[in-house]
């Protein structure tokens, strides 16, 4: 089956709401995990979803706190299974959620190994359907430096607001 896959740099974290809706609304649809170019075997399983409450220092020393779910993807065939409906994946993770009493904008982090490599955490693209599947793009999740990544959103923001009609100079630098 073949998956078209955004680049790396192009995938933004989606929340766990986000992933649950895009299943609801295509229930038996099969879904379709895609990391390092290919897609997922059909007969992946969900092997462990696990939660945490995390409190962190960054290394600017700001503190932060989040929840965040975990879900393990073993990349199997088996048998003659075919790939998971997004209902029954919804199913699994909303039994984790429940019990957990987690919200919608849980942070969700995937965790892929085939049984042999090992396990890589990734993060996912929103959810697209094309040809009667529900894919889902991970991407491996890159360490970063926070207080650089607030700084580089904020030069973002700046400029994205410094315009000739924002201003009555060419640039309101």
């Amino acid at each position: 089956m073949d998956v078209a896959l955004p680049s790396p740099a192009a995938i933004d974290d989606i929340t766990l709401g986000d992933l649950l809706a895009a299943c609801d609304a295509s229930p038996d649809t099969p879904l379709v995990f895609s990391y390092d170019g290919r897609a997922i075997q059909r007969g992946y399983h969900v092997t462990e979803v696990k939660t945490g409450q995390f409190a962190a220092l960054d290394c600017g020393g700001n503190p932060e706190a989040w929840s965040e779910i975990f879900v393990q993807l073993w990349d199997v065939i088996d048998g003659d299974r075919t790939h998971m409906t997004a209902g029954k994946f919804a199913a699994i993770i909303r039994k984790v959620s429940r019990h957990f009493a987690l919200g919608a904008n849980v942070r969700l982090t995937f965790e892929v190994s085939d049984g042999v490599a090992p396990m890589q955490l990734h993060c996912a693209a929103a959810p697209v359907f094309s040809d009667g599947v529900l894919s889902v793009a991970l991407a491996p999740r890159a360490a970063s430096c926070k207080p650089r990544d607030r700084w580089l959103e904020e030069q973002k923001q700046a400029s994205a607001s410094c315009s000739p009609s924002n201003s009555k100079q060419p640039c309101c630098g």
